[in-house]
């Protein structure tokens, strides 16, 4: 059964054109807009999320073929149980019934993946993007249809005997004989060895050329780092052999504010002691451009190191793009520098801060005041003090004392 939800929420039939759903979206966006209709804005996200599958011709595609599900489980990537089952047995068969003993199914060959790298930016995986990337691969001849030769045949190698290996052997000891073998230099090991004036004046007998190809990849919203995109039978062509994929891989670029976490976004955030006692306001400029607005109402104390959480303001969920993670602030405390302020004005603080902890002053000869020292662990000098002076009384008294010396004079 087909899945009409989508078109449902939009109101259209599942022949509807571009324009149709175009038109009906921007009516539906109107009257149920957050701004104009507060009230319906569950309404609006599912308006927005249809539309956004059925103006794109690809996910529409395999929304009509597969329905939510598909889209949810990665049908888009181009597999259907047909693709599927061929993957699994390398993407087709040759026929070896009759005809001459035959060896039953063989799985085809299959190229090489080729992998790219493709940077972005944390915007890019918040918002998604559409990049283009240049590919240059390898195609068959059309000329000779992959043949290499201008009248499609191509002599065995006599060097090789058509094995593309050459095996020599040199003895090195009464006895013992050692086995080298390596490439053909005569058909550069591919068996097979094509006349010069046959050869295809197109491939010059490579039987593949080189062409470059201009490659959209759409970059989803929630995607994440290292995740691959496929193109199935993109790779590099060979005769006899099923194309490989090309597969980009995403690399994020560090961003300056945020770090992700998954779908959490993490930011750090310095504020002053007042802000930190008394409340405070800020603006966070979000990945999609929206100016966020941060209260902390006053009373509620910031220690260093808290981390409060904004609800819904991290990275869109892959597949789901209307459901975000959070947006967790890590606080660093900036104090006063020293002797900010007079005695009395420090008084009058003190009035109003919690009360100090009660200290009675013990009595004896056992009492001893210190003061404290600023502490510089990359300074030496710091670390000196009584243990060198107790050091260097034992020492003088280990060696007997500037007063002594040694009777073997």
């Amino acid at each position: 059964m087909a899945d009409d939800r989508l078109y449902e929420i939009l109101g259209v039939s599942r022949n509807a054109s571009d324009n149709e759903i175009k038109k009906q979206y921007r009516k539906l966006a109107k009257e149920f807009h957050p701004d104009k209709n507060p009230e319906a804005g569950d309404k609006f996200k599912e308006i927005s999320y249809a539309y956004e599958v059925l103006s794109d011709s690809k996910q529409r595609a395999t929304y009509d073929k597969f329905g939510l599900k598909g889209l949810q489980e990665g049908a888009h990537d181009g597999f259907s149980g047909d693709d599927l089952f061929s993957q699994f047995f390398g993407g087709g068969f040759f026929s070896g019934f009759g005809g001459g003993g035959g060896s039953g199914m063989r799985r085809r060959q299959r190229g090489e993946d080729t992998i790219h790298p493709l940077k972005v930016t944390l915007e890019n995986m918040y918002n998604g993007k559409t990049a283009k990337l240049q590919l240059s691969k390898n195609v068959i001849c059309a000329t000779c249809q992959g043949k290499g030769s201008k009248s499609g045949q191509c002599e065995k190698c006599s060097g090789c005997n058509g094995c593309g290996l050459k095996v020599t052997y040199r003895q090195i000891a009464p006895g013992m004989v050692q086995q080298t073998q390596a490439r053909c230099s005569e058909c550069q090991g591919k068996g097979e060895i094509i006349k010069e004036k046959d050869r295809c004046p197109t491939c010059n007998g490579v039987k593949v050329n080189n062409e470059t190809k201009i490659l959209e990849v759409h970059v989803d919203k929630g995607m994440k780092e290292n995740q691959k995109i496929y193109f199935r039978g993109e790779g590099d062509q060979q005769p006899d052999v099923e194309p490989g994929d090309v597969v980009i891989i995403l690399q994020q670029k560090p961003h300056e504010v945020f770090q992700r976490n998954g779908d959490d976004l993490h930011m750090k955030h310095t504020i002053s002691l007042t802000e930190a006692l008394c409340g405070f306001t800020f603006l966070v400029r979000h990945l999609d451009g929206r100016d966020i607005v941060v209260k902390h109402p006053p009373g509620e104390v910031i220690k260093p190191g808290d981390v409060k959480a904004v609800i819904g303001e991290g990275m869109p969920i892959y597949k789901n793009p209307f459901d975000r993670g959070n947006l967790y602030i890590s606080f660093n405390i900036q104090f006063p520098e020293n002797n900010f302020t007079s005695e009395e004005n420090l008084k009058l603080i003190e009035t109003l801060l919690p009360l100090r902890t009660p200290f009675v002053m013990p009595q004896g000869e056992q009492v001893e005041e210190v003061d404290l020292q600023d502490f510089d662990p990359n300074d030496r000098s710091s670390h000196s003090g009584r243990g060198e002076a107790y050091a260097s009384d034992d020492e003088d008294h280990f060696h007997g004392g500037p007063g002594l010396q040694c009777a073997n004079q």
